[in-house]
This record gives structure tokens, sequence and C-alpha cells, in this order.
């Protein structure tokens, strides 16, 4: 099965907006997590997720901020058996 979240041209403002929420909302995953984790291990990789997603933020947008007025964006998510 394939979600399709985002499939278009946005302006440079709002693609911006876009990926900083909807990493925002992946970040807030993970705190969730560790806060309710007793497991060490788990949560130090929780937190190197959220630094990760944080860098790649801080170079989505600075490579938008680069292009021109509109930004063309596709994500889906694809949801796969294990059997």
């Amino acid at each position: 099965m394939i979600l399709e979240l985002i499939h278009g041209q946005f302006s440079k403002k709002d693609a911006i907006e876009i990926i900083t929420q909807m990493i925002h909302v992946k970040i807030k995953f993970h705190e969730s997590k560790i806060s309710n984790e007793s497991n060490q291990e788990d949560s130090k990789m929780r937190e190197r997720r959220i630094k990760q997603l944080q860098r790649d933020l801080f170079e989505a947008r600075k490579y938008i901020e680069q292009e021109t007025e509109k930004i063309s964006m596709q994500s889906e998510i694809k949801i796969l058996s294990k059997s």
C-alpha cells in the first residue's frame, strides 16, 4: 500500500513550512518515546535520530532557499507486509 502525502509545486515558503512541520512531528514522536522508554540503548538511538532529523531540516531549508520560487516535492509512505 502506498500513501501519497505530498505531490506538487509549492512556493519556497510553503515548501519549508511543510517539511519543517513533518520533521517536527517525527521529532516529537521520538521525544515521546524517549520519555516513556526505560531502555537506555533505545533512547540513545532515538536521540541520534533526532539530531539527524534536525541536520536534515537545516540542509533542506538551505537547499530550498537557494532554488527558484517554485519547488516541486513528492513524498509517499510505503506500507509493506512482513509475510
